[in-house]
């Protein structure tokens, strides 16, 4: 599996360029910012992108997404609990002094347990709310993308709108129960995995 991260726009979001090696088919996760950086990562990897997938809806990891979907016409991903949040992110933008673009509307809206398939790679969606209502993350081939759920040492915040703290208490421990030698690739900062963030993430105690 091809794997390229990209920390784009003001807040360092990581867009994730996830790509099947024999097929060169792929999607991109979390495109928040820098269309023209991402683009130029998927014609260096002579990548064709099937996906773009939003973890969750927030503007820094949406931003880009009505720029790659004309560069692209791959399918807009998103969780079905997340449509407010993202038909909401140009005013939330605004309230942060970004400006983004209106987003088009999504052509797949998944829920708990659908799978998502690019060339070979495949990947089960696992709802995993609390930083925003309709938070997705995506497991399979030996890595789980956790967008704004889980971070290295940390979690994500739920001060914003939609926010709760005792369901991403409970997204926290699902995602603890994976596999210890699983990938975590996250919205922000750099990669862990979920062996090391059950001995090291400080919330592990606090969520106790």
């Amino acid at each position: 599996m091809i794997i390229r991260v990209l920390g784009v726009g003001p807040l360092e979001a990581n867009c994730f360029i996830l790509g099947d090696e024999n097929s060169a088919k792929a999607m991109v996760i979390d495109p928040g910012d820098e269309p023209d950086r991402i683009m130029d990562a998927v014609r260096a990897g002579g990548l064709s992108v099937e996906q773009i997938v939003c973890t969750h809806a927030h503007f820094d990891h949406v931003g880009a997404v009505p720029d790659l979907k004309k560069e692209t016409n791959a399918k807009i991903v998103l969780h079905q609990d997340e449509l407010e949040m993202y038909r909401a992110a140009k005013d939330m933008a605004a309230f942060w002094g970004y400006a983004l673009e209106p987003l088009p509307e999504p052509d797949l809206l998944v829920k708990e347990g659908d799978e998502l398939r690019t060339g070979s790679l495949l990947f089960r969606v696992l709802h995993t709310p609390g930083h925003s209502p309709g938070g997705i993350c995506l497991f399979g081939e030996g890595v789980v993308v956790t967008g704004d759920t889980l971070f290295a040492g940390s979690v994500g915040r739920t001060d914003f709108h939609g926010g709760d703290m005792s369901r991403l208490k409970r997204s926290f421990e699902r995602l603890l129960a994976l596999p210890p030698e699983t990938r975590v690739l996250a919205g922000h900062g750099p990669d862990s995995t979920i062996g090391r963030e059950r001995s090291e993430n400080v919330f592990s105690k606090l969520f106790a």
